[in-house]
């Protein structure tokens, strides 16, 4: 059986998704801080929080079967990690460390974590292949890192076998608008977009169009949440099958500038997306693209979506269906 923290947010909802479409034995484990029951769609769900300690041990206790952990229970909020530090090391490391304490005792040796780009830092080089130096500058990336390193010790100390999945910006939804992106508050730009596109919210603040790109905006690489679940299916496949432990990017090596996805977005819902110019942010490098080569190399991992007009129609497919997310939100 698989155990996904945190399956009831934007991407572990995805992955549930895809184990309930392939028969797959599962649980999902989620507070609903920031996750939906609505987006568990029937997987058998159980409520706790993965910092408290009681709460996994009886998940653990009740389903013995547990052979596979994966973790997307992070808090994502670049800027919040810099004002409230404290808060992602408690959940974003101190919390997984004990996961991982626990699954050692229980000899549970299949983990499986989401990662991401931020434990980069900015590119010396770009695409950002897995060998790049990691010198991460914000704390949310700072405690990704951290994982990454605790993982490298508890394969090397105890056979706990891992794969960490380093994502760049992940985007679109369900094919069907079954499910989708939900954040309170939302950070990201596509459902940004589209929000002020509908009215939903006042006009997109485009964050500079200085920068060293043909438009002058930022340069993103976008990667379907679909195109996520398959590659940590692949990584279940893998564990199982008595794989070592690994490191992934996953993006689709195609960058996208912020200036295109206004203008596809408009193509799409055939409304404009009002929107102003203000000043920079602080640490935004001009381009963000990652190389999957290796992943694709490793495991034959072929994105469906690799296209940002895809990406787009699915996430307007779910917010269309869904102005207002999804209706457990208080």
């Amino acid at each position: 059986m698989v155990l996904v923290v945190g399956g009831a947010g934007y991407i572990g909802s995805h992955m549930t998704q895809w184990l309930r479409n392939q028969d797959w034995p599962h649980l999902v484990f989620d507070n609903l801080e920031y996750g939906h029951e609505a987006a568990v769609a029937g997987s058998p769900f159980v409520k706790g929080d993965l910092r408290n300690e009681a709460d996994l041990n009886a998940v653990f206790d009740a389903h013995p079967e547990i052979d596979v952990v994966m973790h997307f229970a992070a808090y994502t909020y670049v800027g919040e990690s810099v004002t409230e530090p404290g808060k992602y090391w408690k959940n974003n490391t101190s919390a997984v460390l004990a996961l991982l304490e626990i699954m050692r005792e229980r000899e549970i040796k299949k983990f499986i974590f989401s990662s991401t780009c931020a434990t980069f830092g900015e590119p010396q080089r770009i695409p950002l292949t897995e060998d790049h130096p990691q010198n991460p500058i914000s704390p949310y990336g700072q405690t990704k890192l951290a994982v990454e390193m605790i993982l490298k010790d508890f394969d090397h100390a105890y056979g706990l076998r891992s794969v960490a999945l380093r994502y760049f910006n992940a985007a679109g939804a369900d094919p069907n608008g079954a499910i989708g992106e939900d954040h309170r508050p939302e950070a990201h730009l596509i459902p940004n977009a589209i929000f002020a596109a509908t009215g939903n919210k006042p006009p997109l603040t485009i964050f500079g169009n200085d920068y060293d790109t043909p438009d002058g905006t930022c340069i993103r690489d976008y990667i379907h949440v679909v195109d996520l679940a398959q590659a940590h299916a692949l990584a279940i496949t893998h564990l199982r099958d008595g794989g070592d432990s690994r490191f992934y990017n996953l993006g689709n090596g195609n960058g996208y500038s912020v200036a295109e996805v206004i203008q596809t977005i408009e193509e799409v819902t055939g409304l404009p997306v009002p929107h102003t110019i203000g000043p920079r942010r602080p640490g935004d490098p001009a381009r963000l693209i990652g190389s999957s080569a290796k992943v694709k190399a490793d495991w034959n991992w072929n994105p469906q979506y690799p296209d940002l007009r895809s990406i787009i129609e699915h996430a307007w497919a779910w917010h269309s269906r869904h102005p207002n997310g999804y209706e457990d939100h208080a």
